[in-house]
């Protein structure tokens, strides 16, 4: 019931020792509290935090580092909702936040999508009737272009400067309309996306072409809650899972010495050496069956029974948070 969003100091990599285990405590910074609970949330930049609510509400939350407060510095009430903005229940959850200073797009279980700015007052754009079911999750694909993906297992393309309320292309999962949760792009190759969902699997898409995914691959054994590429190193990507599982795919396994066949579009290339790889148009992620010789895939948290709901991932670190009401910090990925 009571709620609050909380900016914690997990100290300084600077002080890890010569083995690199990491000296000192981490310790809370601040908090505040928070209406509703929080479906999600992203740094706009090094002092505002935007945070999504159960409750409808979109919030930028203000971390005041010389005193060490957080405040509320602007709100939209009820971005989202199910009737009618003013009645004083009708909020819908606001599902997903993503954030390019100083533009806000949130997205919510009423189909909505709210382009806001951090510095005005109402939204810049809204899309009402984006979508008839509920949307998970956003994620930008370029400047003025998102990705949403919802509940019968859609992945649409949003270009904000048309005027259209309608995605400029839609891709869905064939059969079964299974919800996905979850989006990520590549950072460097914008055309490669990931998604996760429902029944745990792991797709990729490549958005240049056809409207199915490239691939699936078999991942959780229940929902999957979050997918992320790293931002720096994106041969490597990390999903969590209901199941209690946290999962490392990683596809830079140098594949000189494992010859494979890449399909690209049908045409088949042989025996490209990792150099040629990186420049190269063929990612791993878009081979026809990545796992085949050159993905090794590890579960991070092997013993681990309760969920995991949330990851990030940043240089050798990462964090993930579970039902077990606790975070974890991870500072050795690639040791």
């Amino acid at each position: 019931q009571d709620n609050r969003i909380c900016i914690w100091s997990a100290g300084d990599l600077g002080n890890a020792g010569l083995n690199g285990e990491y000296h000192g405590e981490p310790h809370l910074l601040c908090d505040v509290q928070h209406n509703g609970d929080v479906m999600d949330m992203q740094f706009l930049d090094q002092e505002r935090i935007v945070v999504a609510s159960s409750t409808g509400t979109v919030t930028i939350f203000r971390h005041h580092q010389n005193n060490q407060t957080l405040s509320a510095d602007h709100q939209w009430a009820k971005a989202h909702y199910h009737v009618d903005q003013d009645t004083s229940s009708g909020g819908a959850a606001c599902t997903g936040v993503v954030c390019s200073n100083p533009e806000i797009v949130t997205v919510g279980e009423d189909g909505r999508i709210n382009l806001f700015r951090a510095d005005h007052k109402d939204a810049v754009r809204t899309i009402d009737n984006a979508d008839s079911s509920t949307l998970h999750a956003v994620t930008f694909l370029r400047t003025a272009e998102i990705l949403t993906v919802n509940s019968i297992g859609q992945l649409k393309i949003w270009d904000l400067r048309q005027q259209r309320n309608e995605p400029s292309q839609i891709f869905s999962l064939a059969g079964d309309r299974v919800p996905l949760h979850c989006v990520d792009r590549h950072p460097n190759q914008q055309h490669i996306v990931a998604t996760g969902g429902q029944d745990g699997m792991l797709s990729i898409w490549d958005i240049r072409q056809g409207t199915m995914p490239v691939s699936l691959l078999n991942a959780h054994e229940a929902e999957m809650w979050e997918v992320h590429f790293h931002p720096s190193d994106p041969d490597h990507l990390f999903t969590c899972s209901e199941d209690g599982s946290l999962w490392h795919w990683d596809t830079s396994t140098n594949i000189s010495e494992k010859p494979s066949f890449l399909h690209q579009g049908g045409r088949s290339t042989a025996y490209l050496s990792h150099s040629t790889m990186n420049q190269s148009v063929v990612s791993a992620w878009l081979s026809n069956d990545p796992t085949k010789d050159r993905m090794e895939i590890t579960n991070l948290i092997p013993n681990q029974t309760l969920s995991v709901n949330s990851l990030d991932v940043l240089g050798p670190c990462l964090v993930y948070g579970t039902d077990a009401e606790a975070i974890y910090v991870n500072r050795q990925l690639f040791a």
